[in-house]
């Protein structure tokens, strides 16, 4: 279980809004200098706070601070969903044109048209999963007040 520490801002029934502190591990990279990530960390941009909906069944008020959790295996399939289905569609296309003997434009407008249908489906994918509770981060456990770190 991947975890994250953070504050509630809100309650709603069965689940809470919980502002979390980005952060980057940017700083203890060797490549920093050559790397989007570490430019936009030089630029401030990684301080911001995030706001994630985080199922919960325990008594929790705005303000209260959180440890909430996703599981490992969910992380690691959306990343593939997200990542490299694009890719795979936008290469499919393009070699599927290509073995059809078509000209380098009309193989360069199937390769968009793959990445751009395969998108599609990534987002049609996560619209339709989105109400699936296993698939929700859940707050694991409520911290003490002096353990929470300020928000």
């Amino acid at each position: 279980m991947i975890e994250e520490q953070g504050r509630v801002v809100a309650v709603e029934p069965g689940a809470v809004w919980v502002e979390t502190l980005r952060k980057s591990t940017c700083s203890s990279c060797s490549v920093k200098a050559g790397c989007g990530q570490g430019l936009l960390d030089q630029l401030g941009a990684s301080g911001r706070r995030g706001y994630v909906r985080a199922l919960s069944s325990l008594q929790l008020a705005v303000g209260d601070g959180v440890i909430i959790g996703v599981r490992e295996d969910l992380l690691v399939r959306g990343s593939l969903l997200v990542y490299l289905l694009p890719l795979l569609g936008l290469f499919s296309v393009a070699i599927l044109a290509e073995q059809l003997g078509l000209s380098e434009p009309w193989v360069i407008l199937s390769a968009l048209f793959g990445f751009l249908f395969a998108c599609c489906a990534v987002r049609w994918r996560s619209r339709f999963t989105a109400g699936d509770p296993a698939l929700q981060p859940v707050v694991l456990r409520a911290l003490l007040a002096g353990t929470a770190t300020a928000f």
